[in-house]
């Protein structure tokens, strides 16, 4: 009888969890009716994502393992975990066999306050309360979003067109949600995708942050639906508008509107519901 070890079929290993790629080809055996064929195809990667903050985790994410300096910075400022960018001392990116570590230096305050919110729970794809133990930390206020920024019905259906063309991930895999920053003439300035809508718009506030842009001059649109937890992503930024491909929840309606954000959604090709705020969309 052999002693020699093996690896069951199916066994999760570092060499199977491969994080280099956000995608990857499979082969797959589609069906057609009674027709079996053999080909290849793409997947979208998900990893461990653990955030640790002066050394002490925080939380772990399943996130797609790209543009992870953007959602390192988008996470700790729309969770409002410092107040400031400058208080993002340093991000650094930890890969291990199994997941990826971003490791990031904040003020010692401020990290003293995070350990007090006790989220210490794996994460889900896309989960936005993964670990949170308190109400007050799951439904957080936030500022009012002061801004003048004004929009023009054409300009939202234009963002919503172009970024069917700038989701290559998605293209491959079918499997990701997208999040972008346009301008008020519906130009794209910044496209993230991701496993979960959160990290999706996490990215883009960081990517905003890092390339030291207005957010506030532009607005955020999502291929997801208008949860309240985007609603406070958002107003947090400091972005004035949101706007989702699909509907939102009562409780996103309600943080809009106590934000003074404006919650668009249901953006599909030229029509769109304005939940609140429609008075920063003008037909001239």
């Amino acid at each position: 009888m052999s002693n020699a070890s093996t690896t069951p079929r199916g066994a999760m290993t570092p060499e199977t969890l491969g994080y280099g790629t956000p995608s990857r080809a499979v082969s797959v055996a589609r069906l057609a009716g009674d027709q079996v064929t053999h080909e290849q195809v793409m997947v979208a990667e998900e990893v461990p994502v653990a955030l640790v903050y002066n050394g002490r985790s925080h939380l772990v994410m399943m996130a797609t393992p790209a543009d992870l300096d953007d959602f390192a910075v988008g996470f700790t400022l729309s969770e409002e975990i410092v107040g400031r960018t400058l208080d993002i001392e340093r991000v650094d990116i930890v890969r291990f066999g199994r997941g990826i570590e971003l490791q990031v230096t904040i003020p010692p305050a401020a990290a003293e306050r995070l350990a007090a919110r006790a989220r210490h729970l794996p994460g889900r794809t896309g989960c936005g309360l993964c670990g949170v133990e308190e109400i007050a930390d799951a439904v957080r206020l936030v500022p009012p979003v002061a801004s003048d920024f004004v929009i023009r019905p054409a300009a939202l259906y234009r963002a919503a067109a172009l970024l069917q063309a700038r989701q290559p991930l998605n293209g491959a895999t079918h499997a990701v949600h997208a999040s972008a920053w346009a301008t008020a003439t519906g130009e794209l300035r910044v496209v993230r995708e991701d496993v979960g809508r959160h990290n999706a718009v996490d990215k883009v506030i960081g990517a905003l942050v890092r390339a030291k842009v207005d957010a506030s001059a532009g607005f955020l649109l999502v291929t997801s639906r208008a949860s309240y937890e985007l609603v406070q992503k958002t107003a947090a930024a400091g972005i004035p508008l949101l706007a989702a491909v699909s509907r939102p929840t009562g409780l996103a309606v309600r943080m809009a509107e106590a934000a003074g954000l404006t919650l668009v959604a249901l953006l599909r090709g030229d029509s769109a519901n304005v939940y609140t705020g429609a008075e920063r969309i003008v037909e001239r």
